[in-house]
């Protein structure tokens, strides 16, 4: 007999137990879920969401939170609840299903399904009462509910078709190697959409889609198009500048609700913070600005005073979200108004109202989100700013914080660590490594699973969630991450294994990945396959730039054929390889990415310009002597000259000259020369 009750409350997620008290009968995704509505011959009502999402919480108040709304679903459904940072395969599955039903894809993601888990139609957030065109919650579940048990042909038709859709995905469509015109053409159509003014891609909401832009700056290099590095110099100056951006605690919002980066929907992830941390420091690699130094310190800040999850023997890794919500209002706890800040700041207020556009109106519903409106002052004004931003964080400080979700995610860990790798070496920052090392000392220690691939999700001790392909590959590129960084072997040791790992436990049969295990027991219809980026990048496309960056750093052709089977196995139709942006920066890494070999003593100012490029396809190799360097790869045998150390410069399976400079470096680097 199913319990009658609510079983959330014995999760970790503090999504699901955001939901724990509803007196909704939720269950956890997984099998006995599954089992009790194929038992009960009831459909399942399936509502995905996260910790840090504002539509989730109004859906909640309004809905789930009600007893008579609950009840009317405990007697119609099995209702599970997902936190789809825990579970993005599922998410993914029922996202994709949502989309082809015609629907705009969202959170909360509301979906209906058969008992044993097959889509049949779906939403995102429904209102209590009808409104804006759209029914009633309460009316959706009688509705779905009484098609369902009278077999209405639209139920049999589209549970039919969503199967047909979700199979097709998932096969594998195998091609060519994408090359430099398939990547010119995808690069030429993301700068067609571009801002012109604002930056970012145009209209509203704005999201900086990092993805994306990552790859725009990868291929200008190889294209020598300058346009794309003036684009993505524009959305970070803009995004850094505007409401997106917290001026007081560091960190930049997930996104902006208007198209000039004004107000965000306040919830802050680590997966942007992550992502725009690279963005930045390629930035000012390429053109120094304080503005970016500035920036990058402030969220590296906001990353290890706010976002250090629990610590476990010493170490900690980083937390996944802060709220948009606090005190039950969105954005209560990063909006001023003019009263507060003359209270604080005194005689210092009106030149800070004047430079964040602090006014008696307000920017946004009555009160003022802070935004720099004014161009950089004196060194004196600029200090007396950073005085007084200091007064307003202190007293902020002391207001009620938003909600916290302190899991740890593996895959989001990565690329915040390869993102504090990057950024330790282009703004001089040593300690920004030291953090990235006990992060991956955490997961290591405490994610680790049985096959001695990583684990998903971790919190309060205990792994919640098992590991994707997304995990393996973003732990490995912040292995490689790691390992150039320091010279460190065991980092690659450890790159290689989850490369191994992800072959035997996640492969395609093509050359390519699955999302999840073959092991994976709770997965509906069919395994998920795809190297479509979303705001995160693909677990196949970074697994694709994994096993070409270790074809540049070991000389194997064995990477170099593997990397090629990832980028065959999903170019087969190439109309979708405009979603695909990290997979076609792979497929340049691989064919034009340098290696520069640092041979000698090594260098700190060659290895660190090396590291510095604003060329994201450059990998880097200490060679202290002359068999440091595996015997396939073109620098083998490379040694220092009679006056110290040199950098050879390999590209295309050939080794330039010696070089003895850092600024020859980065030329020789910069150039693709």
């Amino acid at each position: 007999m199913a319990e009658a009750a609510n079983l959330l409350g014995r999760e970790t997620s503090p999504y699901l137990l955001q939901h724990a008290a509803n007196p909704v009968h939720w269950r956890p995704w997984g099998r006995a879920a599954l089992d009790e509505a194929q038992q009960a011959n009831k459909p399942i009502m399936v509502s995905i969401g996260y910790a840090a999402c504002h539509w989730c919480h109004v859906m909640a108040h309004e809905s789930f939170e009600d007893p008579d709304t609950a009840a009317l679903m405990n007697r119609l459904f099995v209702n599970i609840k997902i936190d789809r940072e825990e579970r993005p395969d599922i998410d993914r599955i029922y996202m994709s299903a949502l989309q082809a039903l015609g629907e705009p894809g969202g959170w909360p993601l509301t979906m209906f399904t058969t008992p044993d888990g097959t889509p049949f139609w779906g939403g995102t957030y429904f209102p209590p009462e009808p409104r804006w065109g759209r029914p009633s919650f309460r009316q959706v579940l009688e509705g779905v509910a009484n098609a369902y048990h009278t077999g209405a042909e639209a139920v049999v038709q589209n549970t039919r078709a969503l199967t047909q859709l979700l199979e097709r995905q998932a096969a594998a469509s195998v091609g060519d190697l994408p090359g430099s015109a398939q990547l010119d053409a995808v690069a030429q159509a993301y700068l067609r959409m571009t801002d012109p003014v604002q930056g970012g891609l145009k209209g509203a909401p704005k999201f900086p889609h990092p993805p994306i832009y990552r790859f725009l700056w990868q291929n200008a290099f190889r294209a020598g198009d300058p346009a794309a590095l003036d684009a993505s110099h524009l959305m970070l100056q803009r995004m850094s500048q505007g409401g997106i951006y917290d001026h007081l605690g560091g960190g930049y919002a997930r996104y902006s609700t208007d198209e000039i980066w004004l107000v965000p929907h306040f919830e802050k992830m680590l997966y942007d913070n992550a992502q725009l941390l690279e963005l930045l420091a390629l930035a000012h690699a390429h053109r120094p600005n304080p503005l970016y130094a500035a920036r990058a310190a402030e969220t590296v800040g906001w990353m290890t005073r706010d976002m250090t999850a629990q610590r476990v023997d010493g170490k900690a890794a980083f937390a996944t979200s802060e709220d948009a919500d606090s005190e039950g209002e969105e954005g209560h706890f990063y909006v001023w108004t003019v009263a507060e800040v003359d209270a604080l700041l005194g005689p210092d207020a009106a030149a800070f109202k004047r430079v964040y556009d602090v006014t008696p109106g307000g920017n946004w519903e009555g009160r003022s989100i802070l935004r720099r409106v004014t161009a950089s002052g004196t060194p004196d004004e600029e200090a007396a700013l950073a005085r007084s931003r200091d007064v307003l964080f202190r007293a902020r400080e002391k207001r009620v914080r938003p909600g916290w979700d302190d899991k740890v995610l593996a895959d989001w860990n990565g690329l915040a660590i390869a993102a504090l790798a990057r950024a330790a070496s282009v703004f001089g920052q040593p300690g920004w490594l030291d953090v990235a090392r006990e992060a991956f000392a955490f997961i290591l220690a405490n994610m680790t699973d049985s096959r001695g691939g990583i684990a998903h999700a971790w919190r309060l001790g205990r792994v919640t969630a098992a590991g994707m392909i997304d995990d393996q590959a973003a732990m490995a590129r912040a292995a490689l991450a790691l390992h150039e960084a320091t010279g460190e072997p065991s980092y690659a040791a450890v790159a290689i294994r989850l490369v191994d790992v992800a072959r035997k436990a996640f492969s395609d049969g093509h050359g390519g990945f699955y999302t999840t295990a073959a092991d994976a027991s709770d997965v509906p219809l069919t395994r998920p396959r795809t190297a479509a980026d979303d705001a995160t990048p693909a677990g196949s496309g970074v697994m694709a730039e994994v096993l070409a960056r270790l074809y540049h750093l070991t000389g194997d052709p064995a990477w170099r054929a593997r990397a090629e089977a990832v980028l065959t196995a999903f170019s087969g139709e190439p109309d979708q390889l405009s979603g695909m942006p990290t997979l076609l920066a792979a497929a340049d890494l691989l064919e034009a990415g340098a290696c520069v070999v640092v041979a000698g003593d090594a260098s700190q100012s060659l290895v660190q310009a090396a590291l510095g490029s604003p060329d994201p396809a450059v990998a880097v190799i200490r060679a202290t002597g002359p068999d440091s360097v595996p015997p396939g790869h073109p620098a083998h045998g490379k040694t220092a000259g009679p006056q110290g150390p040199l950098a050879y410069v390999c590209r295309r399976n050939v080794c330039g000259r010696p070089i003895g400079s850092p600024s020859a470096v980065l030329h020789a680097v910069f150039a693709r020369a």
